[in-house]
């Protein structure tokens, strides 16, 4: 079960270093779009067990000034 790889050089590592770089950040890029395209869905998503337990007209109280920009 010996592979054999191939040698490269430090040009061609460096080439397939970029290449995986920028698939890399243009997952991330796709992945952020997709997710900020249905955040709402997904912060719905995520509090609905808080909010069931809510009482009724009861709404979250946030304990410092960036958590209400998550999902609210």
């Amino acid at each position: 079960m010996a592979e054999e790889f191939k040698k490269q050089g430090l040009t061609e590592h460096l080439a397939d270093l970029r290449r995986c770089l920028v698939n890399s950040v243009i997952a991330v890029a796709v992945g952020f779009g997709i997710a900020y395209a249905y955040s709402k869905e997904i912060g719905e998503w995520l509090f609905r067990p808080v909010f069931a337990v809510l009482p009724p007209g009861s709404t979250l109280i946030f304990t410092s000034y960036q958590e209400g920009f998550f999902f609210i």
